[in-house]
């Protein structure tokens, strides 16, 4: 059992008009580090047994605010590729009032599993999918074979990617995930078993985190048997 928080990035200046996607340079704003700001402080006392970043700025200076403002050791942030933006290719850059009156932009609402962005370097949402959660699925293995099956781990990643991880661990097909939610500086939670994923919580951007410490069962608590895997019928307590 092994609990993944995806947390997107802060806001930029391009963030919401214009469609970053792999642009360089792209760095917080003043939101953005307000807002990464206050999620450190909400997460310094979680105990985190690794960080892990998209390339991109707008993430790895997030993640490098969530890992200063912690109160436990992290060690060294990881990068990993797979957790980068979706490679938007000819859209890069465009703003999103323009890129709306494309034809493929219905796809992309409608048909997503079928969407493919132009250009030489455009990537699908499914290839995209595909090597997110691949990447959570490694990231599963290591974390729990370095640190035990309890531990907990933050990503650092993108709205879209983490969207579709989200439809993974629901089953949901990606024609689904814009259904889904993922604000900037938001944290994301699925806690993942040997029998399915938990999706903890969603687009959270406010409010404790105690709970996502598990508890042992208690003798005579109602809980004894009940396994990490095993969803409480009636939805529990």
């Amino acid at each position: 059992m092994t609990t993944l928080l995806l947390v997107r990035h802060g806001l930029t200046e391009m963030t919401g008009p214009v469609l970053a996607g792999w642009t360089p340079g792209v760095r917080l704003d003043d939101r953005g580090r307000g807002q990464v700001t206050r999620l450190a402080a909400r997460l310094a006392g979680l105990p985190l047994a690794a960080v892990v970043t998209s390339p991109l700025e707008r993430c790895a200076e997030t993640a490098e605010a969530i890992a200063a403002g912690h109160d436990g050791p992290v060690g060294k942030i990881e990068t990993d590729d797979r957790f980068g933006e979706v490679r938007y290719g000819d859209w890069t850059g465009r703003p999103l009032k323009e890129l709306a009156e494309e034809p493929l932009w219905r796809v992309v609402q409608a048909h997503p599993s079928a969407a493919r962005f132009p250009g030489e370097d455009g990537e699908s949402l499914a290839a995209a999918q595909h090597r997110a959660v691949t990447a959570v699925r490694d990231w599963n293995g290591r974390v729990a074979a370095e640190h035990g099956p309890d531990a907990r781990y933050l990503v650092c990643s993108h709205g879209d990617i983490i969207k579709s991880i989200v439809a993974d661990a629901l089953g949901l097909h990606l024609d689904q995930f814009q259904r889904i939610q993922a604000d900037p500086a938001s944290l994301t939670v699925i806690r993942y078993t040997e029998t399915r994923p938990f999706v903890v919580r969603v687009n959270d951007t406010g409010g404790d985190v105690a709970g996502l410490v598990p508890e042992p069962p208690e003798e005579g608590s109602g809980k004894a048997g009940l396994g990490p895997e095993d969803a409480p019928v009636g939805g529990g307590a």
